[in-house]
C-alpha cells in the first residue's frame, strides 16, 4: 500500500473514532434548559415528550466499542501500512504469483510470523493430509490407487465431491452441469479424453484449447454455408444449397475436427455432430464461433492441489459420466 493511501485510511479510521466520541459526550450532556425527568412541553397525539438521558446501559456500552476499537487497531492492522503490535497477519498481500505464496508461507513457518493463513494452512494438512493419503494410495501408502479403483469407493467420492465443490465449482456449476463456455462434465462428451488417465491430465496439466477466426478465409457468405453445414451435422434442419457449399469449404476445419465432425481428442476439437455445444448451438453462436475464434483456458492445479488430490477428484469427475456400479 502506498504511503498516501495507508495515510488516508489511517486518517479517516482515527477521525471516525474521534467523531462518534464526541458525538456520544454532546448527547450525553443536558443542554435542553429543563430540568431531567421534567416535561418538555410537546405532545403528539396524546404522547408527552420528557427530558430523559442517554440510558446508561447504551451508553457504557456505546464508549465499550469505542475502546475495544481503540485497543484493536493498536494490536492488529487497520490503520493503512501498520501491522499492530502483535505483528498479526491474515496472508501476505504483497504475493502475486503461486510460487510467491508458497515461499511466503515458508518465510511465516521460519520466522514464526503470527500469519494465520499459514496457520490454517498448517492445520488442514495436518488434519486432512492423512484421509487423503489413505484415500488416494494402496495398502503399502507407495502406489496411487487406478482412479476407477477410488470411483467405486462411496467415501472417496465424498471427499472427492467436496474437492470438486471446493475448486471446479466455479467454472463448472455445482452440479458439474457446466455453464456457457465451461464443459458439462457429466454428458460424456469430452474434448480432451474421458478416460480416467486423461481427465486426471487435464486436471494436473490444464488445457488451453484455440479455435482461430475463419473470417478472414471464408467471407460472410462462407461462414453462412459452413455454418448450415455444420448444422446439418447434428441433424439440424438448413438450407441445403448451403449446407452442400459449406461441405466443400468445410476441409480447412477437417484438420482438427476430422472429416467426418467427429473431433479429436488430441487437439480438444469438439465432435460437431451430437449436438453438444460449448458455446452455444444456435445458428448466431455457430457463426460467431467461426467468425471470431475461441480461447478457453483450463488452469492446472498439480502445484495447486497436489497429486494425492487431484487423484480423488479425478476419480470424483469420471464416476460422474460412467456408472460405478457396474
Amino acid at each position: 500500500m502506498t504511503t498516501f493511501w495507508s495515510l488516508w485510511i489511517s486518517i479517516i479510521t482515527i477521525a471516525t473514532l474521534i467523531g462518534v466520541a464526541a458525538l456520544l459526550v454532546w448527547c450525553s450532556r443536558d443542554t435542553m434548559g429543563v430540568a431531567e425527568g421534567e416535561d418538555m412541553g410537546h405532545e403528539y397525539d396524546g404522547i408527552r415528550e420528557i427530558n430523559n438521558p442517554l440510558p446508561k446501559w447504551w451508553s457504557y456500552m456505546f464508549w465499550g466499542t469505542i475502546i475495544f476499537s481503540v485497543v484493536y487497531l493498536i494490536l492488529f492492522p487497520g490503520l493503512g501500512n501498520f501491522k499492530g503490535v502483535l505483528g498479526w497477519q491474515s496472508s501476505d498481500q504483497t504475493v502475486r504469483s503461486l510460487q510467491e505464496s508458497n515461499a511466503s508461507i515458508a518465510n511465516a513457518h521460519s520466522e514464526k510470523r503470527l500469519d494465520q493463513y499459514a496457520r490454517e494452512l498448517d492445520e488442514a494438512n495436518a488434519q486432512f493430509g492423512e484421509t487423503f493419503k489413505r484415500i488416494a494410495y494402496d495398502a503399502s501408502g507407495t502406489q496411487l490407487r487406478p482412479i476407477t479403483d477410488i470411483a467405486q469407493d462411496e467415501e472417496a467420492l465424498k471427499v472427492g465431491q467436496r474437492l470438486f465443490l471446493q475448486n471446479c465449482a466455479q467454472c463448472h456449476a455445482s452440479d458439474a452441469r457446466g455453464q456457457l463456455g465451461y464443459p458439462n462434465l457429466t454428458d460424456g462428451g469430452w474434448l480432451y479424453g474421458g478416460e480416467a488417465e486423461s481427465i486426471k491430465t487435464t486436471i494436473m496439466e490444464g488445457r488451453v484449447g484455440v479455435m482461430p477466426a475463419w473470417i478472414g478465409s471464408l467471407g460472410a457468405d462462407g461462414v453462412t454455408e459452413v455454418t448450415s453445414y455444420v448444422l446439418s451435422m447434428s441433424g439440424r434442419k438448413v438450407n441445403a444449397k448451403e449446407a452442400a457449399a459449406g461441405k466443400q469449404k468445410f476441409v480447412v476445419c477437417a484438420a482438427c475436427h476430422g472429416t467426418d465432425g467427429k473431433g479429436n481428442p488430441a487437439f480438444g476439437a469438439p465432435d460437431l455432430t451430437d449436438n453438444t455445444w460449448l458455446y452455444g448451438g444456435s445458428r448466431s453462436a455457430v457463426e460467431s464461433t467461426i467468425i471470431n475464434g475461441r480461447q478457453g483456458v483450463m488452469p492446472a492445479w498439480k502445484d495447486i492441489l497436489g497429486e494425492e488430490k487431484i487423484q480423488v477428484i479425478s476419480a470424483y469427475v469420471w464416476s460422474l459420466s460412467n456408472d460405478t456400479n457396474k
